[in-house]
């Protein structure tokens, strides 16, 4: 797929005007088992097409991250670091009036860029919508309903559920998902991602396999049916991550658990 693959994008709106955020992102938290460097990765993300990167202080990324987006410059991938889409995120010790500003500088300077185009807060504690968990295993019908009548852009962090490396995977390894991917003649991978970006919620897929990367941009140019839905709506639902913290915090979660 050439790098000129037109990825959607949706408008972010803050007081400070609005920015355009593409629907699909890179996530860069480290994978132990990949044999690909974060910064190899990214590169190879840019060429295909991909224009936002999701980082984070916690994940140890954030310098690779920034040496690939200096290399893209410089080889003539991108035109400037305009063209690309950074968020970046906030840890739980950060977490404090003082302590904030200083951590966005920080992360500033081991990227190597000027700003943020998005700036979380990673596992806030009095629960606020933007980036949270959602795939076919944890749908989160709610939240999507309540952020769709706010207007507020939601991204989801484990669009696939989980890496094979930490056991069996409720929604790749769902038979009836493997059902409708071979209906469609694509990957179940494919068909989750289209399922979160038909809902309208932005999502980061984590994967540093060249031909993953590939795939999973390829999922705009069609669409899933109203029998996909009702199949997919009778998913068993739970949620994957349970929090930042063990043993994990009483009053994080307030209504699906």
């Amino acid at each position: 797929m050439a790098a000129t693959t037109t990825i959607p994008e949706v408008v972010l709106r803050s007081s400070s005007g609005q920015r355009k955020i593409p629907v699909i992102g890179l996530g860069t938290a480290p994978e132990a088992a990949s044999k690909v460097t974060t910064k190899d990765a990214v590169l190879e993300a840019i060429k295909q097409g991909y224009r936002h990167f999701d980082a984070a202080s916690a994940y140890g990324v954030e310098q690779s991250v920034g040496e690939a987006i200096a290399e893209a410059l410089k080889l003539g991938l991108i035109a400037s670091r305009d063209d690309l889409f950074i968020t970046s995120k906030l840890w739980v010790t950060d977490n404090h009036p003082e302590l904030i500003v200083p951590a966005l500088h920080k992360s500033l300077r081991t990227l190597q860029l000027e700003y943020l185009d998005l700036f979380l807060i990673h596992w806030p504690i009095t629960t606020k919508p933007g980036e949270v968990e959602i795939n076919l295993g944890w749908q989160q019908v709610k939240l999507r309903e309540f952020c769709k009548e706010k207007g507020i852009t939601l991204t989801a962090f484990s669009p696939l559920r989980k890496g094979a490396s930490r056991g069996a995977n409720l929604v790749m390894d769902n038979d009836v998902l493997k059902e409708l991917a071979d209906a469609h003649g694509k990957t179940v991978a494919q068909i989750c991602l289209r399922w979160i970006y038909e809902q309208g919620v932005t999502f980061v897929v984590k994967s540093y396999d060249k031909e993953r990367m590939k795939q999973n941009l390829q999922i705009f140019d069609w669409s899933l049916t109203e029998d996909d839905y009702k199949k997919i709506s009778e998913i068993y639902q739970e949620r994957l991550i349970k929090g930042p913290t063990k043993p994990l915090l009483d009053d994080l979660w307030d209504e699906e658990q």
